[in-house]
């Protein structure tokens, strides 16, 4: 009986599964393949990613013979024509996508194939890829058949080295022999030549950033950026169509002239304060005096925006220029005016005492009315003080989306991380600059409006009180002031003058955005002038010849600045370039 209830030496069985985890050899293996087959699959992710986007701090390649150039070359040019190709097909079927309910849908089909694959798109990546190859070809080209002389030190060169020198005595790494070029930083070479007396622009430079400068100090000339720039942009602008050859050349001359300018100021140590309002005031000038004296110096889109912004009739900007120029207007325009929407009964009684003179035998010009009243230019309100107030609100509520878009759109995709870190301080940010933009769009109209009104009410007032008998101050003044002078304020420069005074509108926008602005602008009113130039004999026409020279120019000055001094380009023109060009 006792043995029956012996207790066995093994171990009872436990009633729940072991803790541990059972691995087999077959498991451990298929893990470890899958870990490898993913990190192979990232590889292969950033290796792709790298076609499409450039990674900050690229390193320049280094080319020994002309093939491995040609090789460089045709790489990059081929890259950079799928990209453009890819991003005009883009652009091209989004704006279609917007207009695509307006469509027959028997001709939608061939629209969207030809925003994708149209000629549009074919021509804007043939004229970058053909650039892109173009410029590599020739810069990584140059210094291999006009290589540099090998030539002795300079004063500059010993005083970076035993700068360098100093800097690692300091740290306690005396160095047993001098340093080479490619151990100087370009924060030490700033640091090592002699204080002019002025603070420079620096840039921010990676360790890669400072192995390009290197590379461009060691392998390169300044000339051979500006050399292979010239030459492809003049071949590559001959892809494009006609018509949009005087834009393109127009935006890269503008640019290049920004690099150039920054680089010669912070070389030579000038600024000039304001000068982005300057330039801008200036061409807004230009452009004004276009657009009501001569339109047809402007593109025509160019015009129908300002014509909208301006929320005048168009019919007034018509009688303004034909009375200025002519002394006369078309009937049809002050009868389309005097069926205007909400005309008040004042402004319609002006109108109409103003086109029974212009239909005496004397004309306009013999009762001193050869100027657009200012019932044509706001014919629903009789005010010319509540009408400023108007406009500036109809501008700023027009363009207030759009410059929202501008401001919060940017932030939320490339700023995404900081943004849902502080949403409020961002938002805020953005709102604050929205409505300063759209200010800044309104006080430009409301000043240019309150100019035409003031000059042309006291030309008016001074002529009255000249032909009258009354007695005042003001009277005696206009009597005694030469008629000449009076004509003044309605002559054709009168306009340039408004044009400068609402340029100063742009102290209200931010500050880092005046330089873009001014940018935009400068297009349109040099190419404006130089119209009106030609039309007078001032300058020479180059015919066929114009847009692939203007080109040439402007592509040598950027690219010159861009290999040798790329902070002193804008940031985005230098984000471009770095991801079509690369660093060489």
């Amino acid at each position: 009986m006792a043995s029956s209830l012996r207790i066995p030496d093994s171990p009872p069985t436990l009633g729940r599964q072991p803790s541990y985890i059972h691995f087999t050899p077959r498991r451990a293996m298929a893990s470890f393949e899958n870990l490898v087959v993913l990190a192979n699959y990232e590889e292969h992710l950033r290796e792709a990613r790298k076609v499409v986007w450039r990674d900050r701090g690229e390193p320049p390649v280094e080319i020994r013979d002309l093939g491995e150039c040609f090789e460089h070359a045709c790489r990059g040019g081929l890259r950079s024509g799928t990209i453009a190709f890819a991003l005009r097909s883009g652009v091209n079927f989004i704006l279609l996508l917007t207009r695509i309910k307006r469509i027959p849908k028997k001709f939608r089909l061939s629209m969207i194939r030809h925003a994708l694959f149209g000629e549009d798109s074919l021509r804007f990546a043939a004229m970058l890829g053909s650039f892109v190859a173009l410029y590599k070809f020739i810069l990584n080209a140059l210094p291999i058949v006009l290589p540099q002389p090998l030539s002795k030190p300079t004063t500059h060169a010993r005083q970076r080295s035993l700068f360098r020198q100093s800097l690692r005595r300091k740290a306690g790494n005396a160095p047993d022999s001098p340093l080479d070029d490619e151990d100087i930083t370009l924060e030490e070479v700033e640091l090592a030549l002699p204080d002019r007396g002025h603070s420079p622009r620096r840039a921010r430079l990676s360790v890669t950033a400072q192995a390009h400068q290197v590379w461009v100090r060691k392998k390169t000339r300044r000339w051979y950026s500006a050399f292979a720039g010239s030459l492809a942009g003049a071949i590559a602008i001959m892809f494009e169509k006609r018509s949009r050859r005087v834009g393109i050349a127009q935006q890269m001359f503008v640019r290049g002239l920004q690099g150039s300018f920054n680089a010669m100021s912070d070389k030579h140590g000038f600024k000039i304060p304001h000068g982005d309002v300057i330039i801008f005031t200036l061409c807004c000038g230009q452009i004004m005096y276009a657009f009501l004296m001569r339109p047809e110096t402007l593109p025509p889109s160019y015009n129908r925006w300002i014509q909208v912004a301006s929320k005048v009739p168009e019919e007034a900007v018509r009688m303004c220029k034909t009375l200025v120029r002519e002394g006369r207007f078309d009937p049809t325009d002050m009868e389309s005016v005097l069926r205007y929407k909400g005309i008040t009964r004042g402004n319609a009684a002006i109108l109409a005492e103003r086109a029974a003179k212009a239909r005496l035998p004397e004309g306009l010009r013999s009762y001193g009315h050869h100027v657009v009243p200012c019932a044509a230019v706001h014919p629903d309100i009789d005010s010319c003080v509540m009408v400023q107030i108007v406009h500036f609100w109809e501008v700023f509520r027009w363009m207030l989306p759009i410059y929202g878009a501008l401001h919060f759109i940017p932030m939320m995709l490339f700023r995404r991380q900081k943004f849902m870190k502080n949403p409020m301080p961002m938002l805020g940010r953005a709102a604050w600059g929205t409505a300063r933009s759209s200010s800044f769009l309104g006080a430009f109209v409301i000043i240019y409006q309150a100019y035409f009104c003031s000059k042309h009410n006291l030309y008016d007032k001074l002529m009255s009180l000249r032909n009258s008998g009354t007695k005042s101050l003001l009277a005696w003044l206009a009597k005694r002031l030469p008629r000449a002078w009076i004509e003044l304020l309605i002559s054709k420069q009168s306009f340039f003058v408004g044009g400068l005074l609402s340029g100063l509108s742009l102290f209200v926008e931010e500050k880092r955005r005046r330089e873009e602005l001014a940018m935009y602008v400068l297009p349109k009113g040099m190419e404006s002038a130089w119209v009106m130039a030609k039309g007078k004999g001032w300058v020479v026409p180059f015919g066929r010849l114009g847009e692939p020279l203007l080109t040439a120019i402007g592509m040598g000055m950027v690219m010159s600045t861009y290999q040798n001094d790329p902070q002193h380009l804008s940031g985005l023109v230098r984000r471009i370039l770095y991801q079509f060009v690369g660093p060489n």
